[in-house]
């Protein structure tokens, strides 16, 4: 297959690709080492800069901080996936006082910049909490994203499966919601497990309105003069906490979609069942959504 798809390299290609990866990986080398000195002459690395993570206070703190933009993302990642799961139904609607609604809405809450939507609702609707406007904030814009990612996988299956479905008796809501759309989630899993990424990292621009998350404790501790003012490894503390989640995420994201090849491996399928005409045979694999019909 891969060689229908292009052509395989040569001697040549393989030593000059070889050469690539070699004069890369030695550029990011000397990148991350110049970074690396500069921290330790400018005295980053020093015992008095890193003082702060022996008190008891401060780690308490700092995982309060961390429990706080957990809090905003799980919500936020809840409201999001159910407002995309909405929309994007609303935008596959074949009647247009729902379809062109939710295309509007959606288009302009993707359009609308994150952190312009949250000093909206903190400083101009005054929503009380700043939680509340950074929740209904990330929830409105990730989930006009989302909103479009499920639209698309849902388009992007063959139209058998709707077929199929409809040959069965379905209804086009039983379509959408027992056919379509979990073979959608599944395939658009990927996607879907990379915004919400991008959600856990938006949950920084909390600080701007003083929510209490990791971003706003850290600027609140790196100028603290009586540990030395150590912005930078408060910094790279709680930039080693992002990318700790981040990947998390992502381990989360490589076990579902290999627990959901795995289960696809073993899942049996239903017996055929004949439209009344007896000429289309229609089967429905159990468990997994997916409809296939075939001529006779």
């Amino acid at each position: 297959m891969s060689s229908v798809l292009f052509d395989l390299p040569g001697p040549r290609a393989r030593a000059r690709h070889r050469l690539l990866a070699v004069v890369g990986v030695v550029v990011i080398a000397a990148i991350i080492g110049f970074v690396i000195y500069r921290f330790a002459v400018t005295g980053q690395f020093a015992s008095r800069m890193w003082e702060w993570l022996l008190y008891e206070k401060v780690q308490l703190d700092l995982v309060s901080s961390l429990l706080a933009t957990l809090q905003a993302f799980a919500l936020g990642a809840v409201l999001a996936l159910v407002f995309g799961a909405v929309f994007a139904a609303g935008r596959l609607s074949d009647h247009a006082v729902l379809r062109v609604p939710s295309t509007a809405i959606v288009e302009f809450f993707r359009a609308v910049p994150l952190v312009v939507m949250i000093f909206i609702f903190h400083y101009g609707i005054g929503l009380g909490a700043p939680f509340n406007s950074v929740v209904l904030g990330l929830m409105l814009y990730n989930g006009a994203v989302l909103a479009e990612i499920f639209r698309s996988g849902v388009e992007s299956l063959p139209r058998g499966q709707r077929e199929a479905a409809y040959a069965l008796g379905m209804r086009k809501t039983q379509v959408m919601l027992l056919v379509l759309l979990p073979q959608a989630v599944r395939a658009m899993l990927p996607t879907i497990v990379s915004q919400l990424v991008v959600l856990l990292k938006d949950t920084a621009l909390g600080f701007l309105i003083t929510y209490p998350e990791l971003l706003y404790y850290a600027r609140y501790l790196g100028g603290i003069a009586e540990f030395g003012r150590p912005l930078v490894p408060v910094t790279m503390v709680v930039a080693a906490m992002y990318i700790v989640m981040c990947l998390l995420l992502t381990w989360l994201a490589h076990y579902l979609e290999r627990r959901n090849r795995r289960s696809k491996k073993a899942v049996p399928t239903a017996p055929t069942a004949l439209g009344e005409d007896g000429d289309v045979a229609v089967t429905a694999v159990a468990g997994t959504g997916q409809l296939t019909s075939q001529q006779y």
